[in-house]
């Protein structure tokens, strides 16, 4: 029997620590995600105070750039933070990596704009988001497995969408609160002077819980066992993740990984990343009302993913793909045209509703389709690299919307174009991977 197999077969379940490890990966990513989206709800405003433009549309497709700069950078945090948490442990490397998040996001607050320091001020702005982009890659790398790896075999599915998808909804949740908070204590202009500030000190708190969440988690059963392995000098030298992964063995495994990761990235960043901007310069909804659909929305997601992450315990990971792919491929240009039609509070609800359910049910299964793809002795980077590279090339996708928009009104039309074609991608991916379903080691 390989050392992968007696790891597998070894490890033990228990319930305090499965509790423990599921509430800090679910919180961890949550919080991480939490500071990402404040950029997304205070859009438009970065636009104008960073990279002003007399064509809105290239003004909001600048800050959906600086959106993807970040997303660039976490495959190096994947590759940094990875490393460290295949080698010693996830619980280090998720515990700095969280606080990292939370205090590059609050030193946002902290900038000149263009009108108070000129062309210093995009160039911070741009500097920090590579920092945070480093911090949240690694977030990604022990988030993404020490909560499935805790977990009997029968309910990795699930906690594939619930940490994924429960991350993004509790984030999304959070941040629609802060957004309602600060668009009450500052309405109209006062938000585009001291609301958006507000918004990113709120990074602050993320660091303080991160720190509180972590103080209890224990290790990964699965990393756990591959120690002790090693100290009985079952397992030999331990391999060079990076080398593996690149390495023939591997490469075509990540290059498949990248197809489906950056499906479910791009149907993220383009539903319920985007609906916020959509509501505001689409629909010209106001801020109160934006944020308490958002808020629904972020309950929609949990629902959503944790559900796809189920149906794919029950029918296997590669058809659930299918199954989500063909629903996004002809739903979404539909749901979008509608959209961008109605001024219907209630009918802009519902389809928006809609659009979360198959954006988030995207990338449900992910997580664990990833864990199952690596073996513990290099999962951590092997899940954070494929998570981060998909979901970086997937995270451009708003910022090409945008631009290749023209005017506000041709969002409702592009959207229903590039959706549809990014779910043909993923098809594809769906449709030349193996079934991966409890081959976890």
């Amino acid at each position: 029997m390989s050392t992968a197999q007696t790891i597998s077969t070894s490890v033990k379940t228990n319930n305090a620590k499965m509790i423990g490890a599921v509430s800090a990966s679910l919180f961890g990513w949550s919080l991480d995600l939490f500071d990402l989206f404040i950029l997304l709800y205070v859009a438009p405003v970065i636009g104008a105070a960073f990279f002003p433009s007399s064509q809105p549309t290239l003004s909001l497709a600048a800050v959906y750039g600086s959106f993807a700069v970040t997303l660039l950078m976490r495959p190096v945090g994947s590759a940094i933070f990875g490393h460290y948490a295949d080698s010693h442990g996830r619980k280090g490397a998720m515990t700095f990596a969280v606080v990292g998040v939370g205090l590059s996001t609050a030193a946002f607050g902290l900038l000149p704009t263009i009108q108070q320091a000129g062309f210093i001020a995009p160039v911070l702005f741009l500097i920090l988001r590579l920092v945070q982009g480093v911090f949240v890659g690694g977030v990604v790398a022990s988030t993404h497995t020490i909560g499935t790896e805790s977990v009997p075999a029968k309910w990795r599915g699930v906690m594939s969408g619930f940490i994924g998808g429960g991350g993004a909804g509790i984030g999304a949740l959070l941040a629609s609160l802060a957004f309602f908070i600060t668009s009450s204590i500052f309405p109209g202009e006062a938000f585009a002077v001291w609301g958006w500030r507000c918004m990113f000190f709120s990074g602050l708190l993320s660091s303080i819980l991160g720190i509180f969440v972590m103080t209890s988690l224990e290790e990964s059963p699965f990393w756990q066992e591959l120690e002790k392995a090693k100290a009985a000098k079952q397992a030999g030298a331990r391999p060079a993740p990076l080398r593996e992964l690149f390495g023939s063995k591997y490469r075509n495994v990540l290059f498949i990984n990248i197809l489906i990761t950056f499906g479910g990235g791009a149907a993220y960043y383009l539903t319920s990343g985007y609906l916020p901007s959509f509501f505001k310069v689409v629909n010209g909804l106001p801020n109160n009302i934006s944020s308490v659909i958002l808020m629904a929305g972020s309950v929609t997601t949990i629902i959503a993913s944790a559900g796809a992450g189920a149906l794919s315990q029950s029918i296997g990971r590669k058809w659930t793909f299918v199954l989500v792919g063909i629903v996004g491929v002809f739903a979404l240009p539909w749901l979008y045209s509608h959209l961008g039609a109605t001024k219907d509070v209630t009918e802009i609800t519902i389809y928006a509703l809609i659009i979360i359910v198959i954006g988030n049910a995207s990338y449900g299964p992910v997580m664990i389709f990833l864990n199952e793809r690596f073996p513990t002795q290099f999962r951590a980077t092997g899940t954070g690299l494929s998570w981060n590279i998909g979901f970086a090339l997937g995270g451009i996708m708003p910022t090409v919307v945008t631009a290749a928009s023209g005017t506000m009104a041709g969002i409702p039309h592009v959207l229903a174009i590039f959706t549809s074609g990014i779910f043909v991608v993923y098809l594809i991916g769906a449709l030349v991977i193996r079934e991966t379903k409890d081959e976890m080691q």
